[in-house]
């Protein structure tokens, strides 16, 4: 069922998106900003308004972030490839929509000496 409304986003029931990932994302693979793993965790900034019309597959994710979800889930639930999910996440971090959470790297993690001396520490409670 196609729709010629401008309100509504581009998409046909039957199959799928009309407009393919390339041209969502300008043709780019890639984003400057974010590492987006597919675990960080993106969350919608409060009161950020966006300064230009977003395309139907941004103001979604807009939507479906004010709680924090990962870019798995959003890659997901717009049943999109990672990398198009991935520069569209870039674009909204860059215009301030949003926030990401990174994971911690190895280097940030608890040591095995920190974690033996924290259960001692509990044990002895």
């Amino acid at each position: 069922m196609y729709s010629n409304t401008a309100d509504e986003a581009w998409y046909d029931d039957d199959a799928g998106p009309v407009a393919r990932p390339y041209t969502m994302t300008g043709g780019r693979t890639a984003t400057d900003r974010g590492r987006f793993d597919l675990i960080s965790l993106v969350v919608t900034r409060r009161g950020a308004t966006p300064a230009a019309p977003l395309f139907p597959e941004q103001a979604r994710i807009v939507e479906l972030c004010h709680h924090p979800v990962s870019v798995a889930e959003v890659g997901a639930e717009l049943d999109l490839p990672l990398g198009t999910v991935r520069v569209l996440l870039g674009d909204l971090l860059t215009a301030g929509l949003i926030e990401t959470h990174e994971p911690p790297t190895l280097s940030e993690l608890p040591t095995a000496d920190l974690l033996e001396a924290l259960l001692v520490g509990l044990r002895a409670l």
